[in-house]
């Protein structure tokens, strides 16, 4: 036999199982998160939130889309003067519309509140949060080149290093934008241009444009790495293509 304390908590148990039963049943609502997140942003009070929020439950749980000033009311607990101002605040700055329907098979008229301008401004604070992340993704990868990029300057600064070493003098800028331009464009080895300066200070003609008709000649050749180009150069030298 259950004591009277027992009894209690055995009604209290049965009448929350009975309640959260009936909180299931009667459906849910969604509301967009970026109504949460951004809410703030668009200026919107916490008062006129929980009205916006009402106004999807309305429509979502129990199919009513123009609720009355006292049903929203009683909901939040205010005035229905106090709801008209805030829905009158609402619809001057764009969040909602009221919209005329009209039911043909019933032939009657009706109303109904229209949220898409708040879903249109808290599309916009999205997309403007998504561009300002890229942002300083692209700000924040320019800062920290990476790997390849350090890696491709460095041999671009050692490659000026050591014509510059040969030439006996400072490269023009002119002649290190065609060093880069056999790298970049071109995609000459770094090893095929070392031996075309190799080439051309044997031949005792240090310029640039010998050393590009160089390059040129072993492409046209199908010479594509070192071995290639000393073999060819052999032929050459030997007196045979």
């Amino acid at each position: 036999m259950l004591n009277g304390k027992e009894h209690m908590d055995d009604s209290s148990s049965k009448a929350w199982l009975s309640g959260a039963a009936y909180g299931m049943s009667s459906g849910t609502a969604q509301l967009p998160y970026a109504l949460l997140r951004f809410y703030h942003q668009l200026g919107l009070s916490d008062s006129e939130v929980l009205l916006l929020i009402q106004l999807l439950g309305f429509r979502q749980a129990e199919f009513n889309e123009f609720p009355t000033l006292e049903e929203l009311a009683g909901r939040m607990g205010l005035a229905p003067e106090g709801i008209a101002r805030m829905l009158q605040r609402l619809m001057r700055d764009g969040y909602i519309t009221i919209d005329e329907q009209r039911d043909e098979e019933r032939d009657i008229q009706y109303e109904r509140y229209d949220l898409h301008g708040l879903y249109a401004k808290l599309a916009m604070c999205a997309a403007d949060e998504a561009a300002h992340a890229r942002s300083e993704q692209l700000r924040s990868n320019a800062l920290r080149p990476d790997s390849n990029t350090v890696q491709k300057d460095q041999e671009e600064r050692n490659m000026f290093s050591i014509f510059e070493k040969e030439f006996a003098r400072p490269l023009s800028p002119m002649e290190c934008e065609t060093i880069s331009g056999w790298l970049d464009q071109d995609r000459y080895q770094e090893e095929l241009i070392l031996l075309a300066l190799k080439e051309a200070v044997f031949a005792g003609k240090v310029h640039f444009r010998y050393i590009d008709r160089i390059l040129l000649e072993w492409s046209r050749n199908r010479v594509k790495n070192v071995q290639d180009a000393k073999a060819y150069t052999q032929r050459f030298r030997n007196g045979g293509r």
